[in-house]
């Protein structure tokens, strides 16, 4: 899915047949954010525009299918940050499955859980919040606040 974002030149529309569960986690909102709906909505609009059930293939597969419709973004909702750093940042947000920012940004950047916190603090965000009710604006001032620090070692 990210080589079909990041092409160069980026696909202005993109429609897509896919399960009917992923469908459903590349539009996705808080509090339901993935890696996933992350990285789809970084660069594009999703939206399911159809549905096909398992009956209307054969073989018939076991779970429904969805047409998704992806419109490139003018400008993305994250603001001025990087892809690599948003996304470094969103990885290490989602490092650790239900729990919180604070500790699973220390753990996935490897560094103490004050300077998780300072980070948060920055970006206007509560520590104990979790990965998956964040916005993309939320992960955009965060990842700007991450972006600030040099990579050294935990202290």
């Amino acid at each position: 899915m990210r080589h079909l974002l990041e092409a160069a030149p980026p696909p202005e529309l993109l429609v897509l047949t896919v399960q009917r569960e992923v469908a459903e986690r590349m539009v996705a909102s808080p509090p339901e954010m993935s890696l996933l709906a992350l990285g789809v909505q970084f660069y594009c609009t999703p939206r399911i525009v159809g549905r096909i059930p398992a009956g209307a293939f054969y073989p018939r597969p076991k779970v429904d299918s969805a047409v998704v419709r992806l419109d490139r973004r003018d400008d993305s909702p994250a603001g001025d940050v990087t892809a690599d750093a948003f996304f470094r940042t969103a990885r290490a947000g989602f490092s650790q499955p239900r729990k919180q920012l604070r500790n699973s940004l220390a753990a996935g950047l490897g560094v103490a859980a004050s300077q998780a916190e300072q980070w948060l603090a920055a970006a206007g965000i509560v520590q104990q919040r979790r990965a998956e009710t964040l916005t993309l604006a939320e992960w955009g001032a965060l990842a700007r606040a991450v972006e600030g620090r040099s990579w050294g070692p935990r202290s």
